[in-house]
C-alpha cells in the first residue's frame, strides 16, 4: 500500500510540475509577441461641400509587446447605420512598429453629408487582426459648408449675333448653369461682363438673378450685352452671395479672329479706338462748349445777320438825309 501510495504521489507531482511548465511556456510566448491596441481616434474636417464631407481620421496605434515580425495595415471602414452598408474602405501601410512605440496614421475619408456612420478601424499583422476599435460619425449634415461653395458649376456658355448697327453688335449669351449639389440652390445675383481681350477694357455689363435650380438640373440664364464691332472679348461670369464673391467662369467671343500674314507667322498688330469703348449713361447731355453755344445760338436764330444789315443801311439813309438838309439851309 505504501508504495502504491508512494507512486501516485510521485505521479501527481510530475503532471503538476508538467502543467506548471507548460503554462509558463505559453505566459512567456504571448508576453514576448507584440501587444497592439489603438489608443485613440481624432477627426477633423479638411473639406466640407453641399453634398460630401472630406474627414482626416488620425488613429494613435501603441505596441505594448515586442517589435512587430511583420508589416502591420490599418483599414478603414464606414457602415451607413441606417442600412449597414459598407460606404468607404480604405487601407493605409503602417510598417514595422518597434516594441514600447506609439505611431500616428491619418487617412483622409469622404463621406455623403447625410445619414449617421460607425467608422471602424482594423489593424492587422500579416493579414491577421490585432486591434479594431469604432466610432460613431452623427449630424454632417449640420456642419458649415466652405465659404466658396455653393453647389453651383458654370458648365458653359452659347454666343448669338442678334444685331448689329453703327459698328455695335447685339450679343445674346446662354449661360448654363448646374446644381450639383444635393438640394435646391438659392438665388444668387450674377454679372456678366464683356471685357476686351487686348486691352482689358470693360465694353458692358449686366446684372441678372440664378434663380432657384433643383438638384442634379441645368438652368440657362440669358443676358444680352453691346460691345463694339471688330474686338475679341472675355465673357466673365462672377455669381455673388450678397457682397461675396462664391463662383466664376469666363469664355471667349471673337469678332476679329487673328489671321496669319506671312509664311513666318507674323501676326498683325491690332489698332484699337478706345473712343469704341465709351459707356453711354442714359441720355444725359454734355455741358456746351463756347464753340457749341455759338453754333446753336446761330442755328436758333436762323435770320439774325439780314436783320442787322438792313439796320445799318437804314443808319446810313439816315445820315445821308440830314447832311443833304443841311447843305439845303446854308
Amino acid at each position: 500500500m505504501e508504495k502504491r501510495d508512494r507512486k501516485k504521489h510521485f505521479i501527481l507531482i510530475l503532471l503538476l510540475v508538467v502543467s506548471f511548465t507548460v503554462s509558463t511556456g505559453c505566459i512567456r510566448n504571448f508576453e514576448e509577441g507584440s501587444n497592439y491596441g489603438i489608443t485613440d481616434i481624432e477627426m477633423s474636417a479638411d473639406s466640407v461641400k453641399s453634398s460630401y464631407v472630406d474627414l482626416n481620421v488620425t488613429a494613435y496605434i501603441e505596441n505594448r509587446g515586442t517589435a512587430s515580425e511583420g508589416n502591420t495595415t490599418l483599414l478603414f471602414k464606414a457602415f451607413r447605420q441606417q442600412t449597414g452598408l459598407l460606404e468607404v474602405s480604405e487601407e493605409n501601410e503602417v510598417g514595422v512598429i518597434e516594441e514600447g512605440d506609439t505611431v500616428t496614421v491619418s487617412q483622409q475619408i469622404r463621406l455623403p453629408r447625410e445619414g449617421s456612420y460607425t467608422l471602424r478601424l482594423d489593424l492587422y499583422e500579416d493579414e491577421q487582426k490585432k486591434a479594431s476599435s469604432s466610432i460613431t460619425i452623427r449630424n454632417l449634415e449640420a456642419m458649415q459648408t466652405d465659404l466658396q461653395e455653393i453647389g453651383l458649376q458654370i458648365s458653359g456658355i452659347d454666343f448669338m449675333v442678334k444685331n448689329v448697327t453703327s459698328g455695335k453688335v447685339l450679343i445674346e449669351s446662354d449661360i448654363y448653369l448646374k446644381n450639383e449639389g444635393s438640394k435646391s440652390t438659392e438665388n444668387y445675383r450674377m454679372l456678366v461682363k464683356a471685357r476686351e481681350m487686348d486691352a482689358r477694357l470693360l465694353a458692358d455689363k449686366e446684372w441678372t438673378d440664378t434663380g432657384t435650380i433643383e438638384p442634379e438640373a441645368t438652368a440657362i440664364r440669358t443676358v444680352s450685352l453691346t460691345v463694339p464691332d471688330d474686338y475679341n472679348y472675355a465673357v466673365e461670369v462672377s455669381i455673388w452671395d450678397d457682397d461675396v464673391i462664391v463662383m466664376t467662369g469666363e469664355d471667349y467671343v471673337q469678332l476679329n479672329p487673328e489671321k496669319v500674314i506671312s509664311k513666318e507667322e507674323e501676326v498683325q498688330n491690332k489698332n484699337i479706338q478706345t473712343g469704341d469703348f465709351i459707356v453711354e449713361e442714359g441720355f444725359e447731355e454734355a455741358m456746351p462748349t463756347e464753340e457749341t453755344a455759338s453754333e446753336s445760338a446761330s442755328e436758333a436764330a436762323p435770320g439774325f445777320g439780314s436783320l442787322m444789315t438792313a439796320g445799318i443801311l437804314l443808319s446810313a439813309l439816315l445820315v445821308i438825309r440830314r447832311k443833304s438838309r443841311r447843305g439845303k439851309s446854308e
